[in-house]
């Protein structure tokens, strides 16, 4: 009986021991799964996070992108108006330059009447000439124009007509100081030069040409509603003339 009870022992022991195994086999499954879905939740929240850190840094160099647009914007803005500038001061150049002959003639003709009767007019038939000291004063200040000592040029000329205050040179006097002025960038006297001229002498042979430079002064001065309203006058003033067509484009570049 022993011997049976035994027998039947070890057999219920050897039919439950697979199910045993059995068991310790899923344990083992469900703790692999585990671990892989640990694994995986893991996973998914680094790509979170990577997807914000890409999404920042995309929004960043968009940023960055927008910065240097704008700047870059700014930059061409600056360089079309420094071209402006440079185109103006070469019209201004080229202007004074084509006077030079013609004002040099002039002088030569006034020291020539000076120096000389004038047979062509009756005895009792008064000219009004420079005095030949006048003349001489008046050549060094241009002198020094010539020499492109703006600066110097500017206060022999400020000085000249303080000495000779009712000169038959004072419309070119006030002409030529304004653009000494202008040359060494002190656009208040400059203005107030060409300003003189236009008021005293308006049938001054270079009126149009300082009204050009009048305007770029008062640019330079912030007053753009001026500078405009001296454009439009060259135009009205001087119409079909190389200054109207100047004063046009001018007008088209100023916002």
């Amino acid at each position: 009986m022993l011997k049976v009870g035994l027998g039947l022992l070890l057999g219920l022991l050897l039919v439950n021991s697979p199910a045993s195994a059995g068991l310790f086999a899923d344990d083992d499954a469900r703790k692999h799964i585990q671990q892989l879905e640990a694994k995986v939740l893991k996973l998914e929240g680094q790509l979170r996070t990577s997807d914000d850190q890409n999404k920042q840094s995309m929004s960043a160099l968009l940023d960055l992108q927008m910065q240097l647009e704008t700047q870059s914007a700014e930059l061409r803005k600056l360089n079309g108006r420094n071209e402006e500038w440079a185109h103006s001061l070469q019209d201004v150049e080229k202007r004074q330059k084509d006077f030079y002959v013609d004002l040099d003639a002039r002088i030569s003709q006034l020291e020539s009447n000076q120096l000389k009767p004038d047979t062509s007019r009756p005895a009792d038939t008064k000219v009004i000439s420079a005095p030949l000291g006048e003349n001489k004063v008046f050549e060094a200040a241009y002198g020094l124009y010539k020499a492109e000592n703006y600066a110097g040029a500017a206060i022999a000329f400020r000085d000249f007509l303080r000495q000779f205050p009712l000169s038959v040179h004072e419309a070119n006097v006030y002409y030529w100081m304004g653009n000494s002025y202008f040359l060494t960038r002190d656009y208040e006297h400059s203005l107030e030069s060409y300003q003189s001229l236009s008021k005293k002498f308006e049938d001054h042979p270079r009126l149009a040409d300082a009204m050009l430079n009048m305007a770029e002064c008062e640019l330079a001065l912030k007053n753009k509603t001026s500078a405009k309203k001296t454009l439009k006058q060259i135009i009205t003033q001087f119409p079909g003339s190389d200054a109207a067509t100047t004063a046009k484009k001018r007008l088209t570049t100023i916002k």
